[in-house]
């Protein structure tokens, strides 16, 4: 009985040790994961046009300040505020009758020495004068006549006319008012509002990366329409009529390190009035080869550098730095980093990290990229993307 208990204690020992074995077996098994899956959109080089979107401001196309000619009391103000009047319009009547004396009283000496100058060139003639009194009685005569040219342009200068067509002001001056010619103060302003100018802000800095793309054949210029300019207003509506870009300063603003660009824009209804912020879309060129990649694809690192993870050919995870310096709708387009035929993951991005093999699949989280002809509106941002 004492072998065969010490046998049974054997067996039992033996199955133990057995059953734990392939118990330990089987949990190794099960601790090796399969490799995650993750979504990439693979890169493609396209031409793309590229639309800058700028900061700018409206200004009136003409500005006149209205100031009297002549010293004078306000009689009338033949104007409503705040509406549309013509170049020559009446706009102020001041007192005349100091004016109107005037007048008389200059044709009344140039009649006195008119006469006198005609007797003289009968009698220098008949040697009855001399040529010295004939010669003082024309000049006499032609300076009473400067003498009644200057009295009626007084006289004229007391109906205050609109130097301009445009749209007036309010009036800074009423009934009664004494004027002069020589006030600092505008009795009205009349501002041209169709056509209508907005000053655009570019940075220096971007006209010269501008000029090096198209010098360097990476930008292309966009052609005939490069000098048309689109408008987004304040609440965000789009202004239905396109600019003309005429001209940019030839100086950089010290203080800002910024050139202006000045549009013009039709504005026949005036939507457009002076001093409205705005936002401008030019078209700068076209990319001969940009690369797009999807908002999803690109992070930010702790010090806020763009980044992007790739799927590599061994199917490894790769950390790209990029140099990614416009948004073009979902995308942000690249400059430097990323190459046609690259696969950025756009989705498990939260269960990767460099190094990792993946099982690839087509992302599914980003809509198919915009077609090469379409005109997209990029804005402007730093080298860091933000």
């Amino acid at each position: 009985m004492h072998f065969k208990s010490v046998v049974s204690v054997l067996v039992t020992t033996t199955a133990l040790v057995t059953l734990l074995s392939g118990c330990n077996q089987k949990q190794e098994v099960a601790v090796v994961p399969p490799p995650p899956q993750v979504g990439v959109v693979t890169l493609k080089a396209q031409p793309y046009m590229i639309t800058t979107e700028l900061p700018g401001r409206t200004t009136s196309f003409r500005v006149a300040e209205v100031r009297p000619q002549v010293n004078g009391i306000i009689l009338k103000r033949l104007f409503t505020e705040g509406t549309d009047v013509k170049a020559g319009d009446q706009l102020y009547q001041i007192d005349p009758a100091i004016y109107e004396a005037n007048t008389n009283s200059a044709k009344a000496a140039l009649q006195s020495v008119k006469s006198l100058a005609d007797r003289y060139k009968q009698l220098v003639d008949e040697k009855a004068v001399s040529r010295q009194e004939y010669d003082t009685a024309v000049a006499s005569n032609l300076q009473a006549e400067a003498a009644l040219q200057t009295a009626q342009i007084n006289l004229r200068y007391t109906k205050v006319l609109a130097p301009i067509s445009g749209r007036i002001g309010r009036s800074a001056v009423t009934e009664g008012a004494l004027v002069n010619n020589a006030q600092a103060d505008a009795m009205a302003v009349i501002e041209q509002l169709d056509p209508i100018y907005v000053d655009i802000v570019q940075s220096s800095t971007e006209i010269l990366k501008l000029h090096h793309e198209l010098d360097t054949g990476q930008l292309r210029k966009a052609g005939e329409n490069a000098a048309k300019v689109k408008l987004t207003l304040e609440d965000n509506s789009l202004y239905p009529l396109e600019g003309e870009l005429e001209f940019s300063e030839v100086s950089v603003d010290q203080t800002t390190g910024s050139v202006t660009l000045r549009a013009r824009f039709a504005n026949p209804n005036h939507t457009l009035l002076p001093g409205m912020f705005v936002h401008a879309q030019l078209q700068s060129g076209q990319k001969v080869a940009a690369i797009l990649v999807p908002q999803q694809g690109v992070t930010h690192d702790l010090k806020g550098t763009p980044t992007s993870l790739i799927v590599n050919k061994d199917n490894k995870v790769e950390l790209r730095q990029i140099v990614a310096t416009h948004t073009v709708g979902p995308d942000w387009l690249v400059e430097s980093g990323l190459n046609a035929g690259d696969r950025v993951i756009t989705e498990g991005l939260q269960y990767i990290k460099p190094g990792n093999d993946v099982k690839v699949s087509e992302a599914t989280n980003v809509k198919p990229a915009p077609a090469a002809s379409v005109s997209t509106t990029v804005k402007v941002a730093n080298s860091k993307g933000e």
